[in-house]
């Protein structure tokens, strides 16, 4: 059945919402650029992008309800419906997976009790899988409310969920101080952090991500610096290697004296 039209926000909320929303439409040339932070803001109100607050975007930007829906269900950062105070991201693409992450996201769903997307009962946690944190040199991480917690273990992921919903003090390895999802969300809309302190911790890329930008302007650093690919080190010539893939160990494109024989279609020599 068709949803009715969704209803409005009340009165003092909406003129609120509103006020803000002309703040941030008023930063860009067409006010179609707007859509990303205002369903940011509108999040920021119910932790969640409602029918409300898509109904909000549409009748201040001129976009009808369906284009406003289209591009809140196309990024993941906006959520559909409600979710924790802390949303807990652990990242399992292929590094991170790899060095840790996979058990971490496998150990977290068995002690909070939820599978991916789900919310805690206290709702306080919201896990989920993320593709990429952009911190491989960091791997494994997991971010909470986008801020980072680099090289994770399984121990220690446990204790920071635990130590998040028991309301205690936890510190990211980088960035501002943790603050709840909806005041994430009215920061990622673009108003500023008013916490004392906050902007100045927000700091930036780690020692591991920099390292290379040193080296790029001839700073010196703990780092070995080998050879440039294809120069071998002081004038030796590398050792040569036969096999059209350099294959360490022989095969029988560089080792005459063991030739392979006929292959049959079952793999048998």
């Amino acid at each position: 059945m068709p949803q009715l039209p969704a209803p409005d926000y009340p009165a003092d909320v909406r003129a609120r919402l509103e006020a803000d929303a002309r703040e941030v439409i008023a930063r860009y040339p067409d006010s179609r650029s707007a859509l990303l932070p205002l369903l940011h803001l509108v999040q920021s109100e119910e932790g969640h992008v409602t029918r409300t607050g898509i109904r909000l975007c549409a009748e201040l930007l001129g976009l009808t309800t369906a284009e406003v829906t289209a591009v809140a269900t196309f990024y993941t950062m906006y959520r559909r419906k409600p979710g924790g105070d802390y949303q807990v991201g652990v990242c399992t693409n292929t590094l991170c997976a790899v060095l840790g992450g996979d058990a971490i996201f496998d150990d977290l769903k068995r002690h909070l009790g939820v599978g991916n997307g789900g919310t805690t009962d206290d709702g306080k946690i919201t896990l989920e899988h993320i593709e990429c944190n952009a911190a491989c040199d960091f791997a494994p991480v997991v971010m909470v409310n986008w801020e980072f917690f680099d090289n994770q273990t399984v121990e220690s992921a446990r204790r920071l969920v635990d130590d998040l919903r028991e309301g205690r003090t936890v510190e990211p390895t980088r960035g501002a101080p943790l603050c709840t999802y909806k005041e994430t969300a009215r920061i990622l809309a673009g108003f500023p952090d008013r916490r004392p302190g906050a902007v100045e911790a927000s700091g930036g890329a780690g020692p591991a991500s920099l390292a290379g930008l040193r080296l790029a302007k001839g700073e010196a650093g703990p780092a070995r610096v080998g050879p440039p690919r294809g120069a071998p080190p002081h004038d030796e010539r590398p050792p040569e290697h036969l096999s059209s893939h350099d294959a360490p160990q022989k095969t029988s494109a560089s080792d005459p004296d063991h030739p392979s024989g006929p292959v049959t279609e079952e793999g048998e020599g």
